[in-house]
């Protein structure tokens, strides 16, 4: 395993054993178990219920067979998926937090949680999935890491199908955008540590939509939405076509 990604392993093996829920939904009011079960799964309905409307509106995903949610954590996500697509499969890295999504797993069997602790996708063949499903999880990963990712979302996505990609497009001009933009990340995690009290940090970094835009050549960004107002990031959620011929 890469160094950068047995660093991501270890850092979110540890938040699922200690605050999975906080961890997946960082909320200062809901440290040390804080997260109601149906509270923390109703959060995930209302993100996915508006996103899987608007890719109708936009004419995006119309198989609605399969769906990969990559980074699931403990599947606030998966759940609201499983609503809207006949099979979803989430994927993470975190042996606990996949604990925690199979305990709460309401689909009643239509969910497939598996552990994938490689830099790419390969467990899954080409053009496997209707639709990509990734939200606030690349900015967790090391730049290389993310930007290759993105590249295998298209890989197992069929032609003509769709990827929605949640991921902050540039630092806001506050005192913690800043912070992050300019500050060293090993004395970021270590105010993470100290100052927060977080269990393991959480880096953040921007992936910008010209960016993305390079990683996803033969494909269609139709519509990118800020979704996400009053923090630290702007924050966009990019709806894709896949296949789409240049």
């Amino acid at each position: 395993m890469p160094v950068g990604l047995e660093q991501v392993r270890r850092d979110w093996t540890r938040l699922g054993s200690t605050e999975p829920l906080w961890a997946v939904c960082v909320d200062p009011d809901k440290r040390d178990g804080g997260w109601d079960d149906d509270e923390f799964l109703a959060s995930g309905r209302s993100d996915i219920d508006p996103a899987v409307h608007r890719l109708d509106e936009l004419g995006l995903a119309q198989g609605r067979g399969r769906v990969l949610d990559f980074g699931c954590g403990a599947g606030r996500l998966s759940n609201a998926l499983a609503a809207h697509f006949e099979r979803v499969v989430g994927v993470d890295i975190s042996a606990p937090m996949l604990e925690e999504a199979r305990r709460l797993d309401r689909s009643e069997g239509r969910i497939e949680f598996v552990l994938n602790e490689r830099p790419d996708l390969s467990r899954f063949e080409d053009d496997s999935f209707d639709v990509v499903y990734t939200d606030l999880v690349l900015q967790h990963l090391p730049t290389d890491l993310a930007e290759g990712y993105v590249r295998e979302f298209a890989r197992v996505v069929r032609p003509g199908g769709a990827l929605v990609l949640g991921v902050p497009d540039s630092e806001r001009r506050t005192f913690k955008g800043l912070v992050f933009k300019y500050v060293p990340w090993p004395l970021v995690a270590l105010a993470q540590k100290v100052v927060l009290r977080y269990p393991a940090p959480m880096r953040m970094h921007t992936l910008s939509t010209a960016r993305l835009a390079e990683l996803l050549p033969g494909s269609e960004i139709v519509a990118s939405d800020e979704y996400w107002g009053g923090d630290h990031w702007r924050h966009l959620r990019h709806f894709v076509r896949v296949g789409v011929q240049a």
